[in-house]
């Protein structure tokens, strides 16, 4: 019983969400600031990122916002999911100019690689018609997009297209970050819906748990590399 109660306290321990972003042996000085290492996480990271979104989109129950917006693009302009993506993201970066916000290589990379792996992704998961593996599919979609997160945020090598236009839209007008982020990720939805993108269950769960997911990840990540 005491074996299994440590297995437990344990487990509990490196599910233990993390309040801040970690600071990582391969945390970059600047933007720019490449290395082998860092470019393989960022990568790696990336392409998690697009594989949990397709996860999402493969379980039949609802996609994440921005997916729901890039698969209502999808559907009216004939484009595949990964391109809609990527010519989505780079019209978010478009107003980062007003914004003042300067890119890093991550928000390049974040543009090509993501839309690049979502799209490997459809080709190559089996959309689900069963509602529990399509429960399964969301939630590790989910799961990874949290871990993908937290591998590409503690490079410091710029926030991706929508990050920055969070956080560029909240130092210009002072409005709080959560706020931002809910008005934006809305306003993506429900134009997203109004084309055709897939809302249901799975949109729900991505709200409800995704920043659970990515503060468990950043919380493993900085145990795994506390020194």
């Amino acid at each position: 019983m005491s074996e299994e109660r440590n297995i437990y306290e344990s487990l509990i321990h490196w599910l233990r969400p993390h309040r801040t972003i970690p600071v990582t042996p391969w945390r970059a000085r600047h933007r720019w600031d490449v290395s082998p290492l860092r470019l393989a996480i960022l990568t790696l990271g990336l392409a998690f990122f697009g594989v949990g979104e397709a996860l999402l989109v493969q379980s039949h129950l609802g996609n994440s916002p921005w997916v729901v917006f890039a698969q209502g693009v999808q559907l009216k302009s004939g484009l595949s999911l990964g391109w809609a993506t990527f010519y989505i993201s780079c019209s978010v970066l478009l107003l980062w100019i007003p914004l003042r916000e300067r890119p890093g290589l991550g928000t390049i990379l974040n543009i090509i690689v993501i839309a690049l792996f979502l799209q490997i992704g459809v080709d190559h998961i089996p959309m689900q018609s069963n509602f529990w593996l399509g429960l399964v599919f969301a939630l590790l979609g989910i799961a990874s997009v949290g871990v993908a997160s937290a591998l590409y945020i503690t490079c410091g090598l710029g926030p991706g297209p929508r990050d920055g236009l969070m956080t560029g839209i909240h130092q210009k007008t002072g409005i709080r970050v959560g706020r931002v982020r809910l008005g934006i990720e809305a306003l993506v939805l429900v134009v997203g819906g109004l084309l055709g993108g897939r809302i249901g269950l799975g949109t729900a769960l991505f709200a409800g748990l995704i920043g659970q997911s990515v503060a468990i990840s950043c919380g493993i990540l900085a145990r795994l590399t506390r020194q």
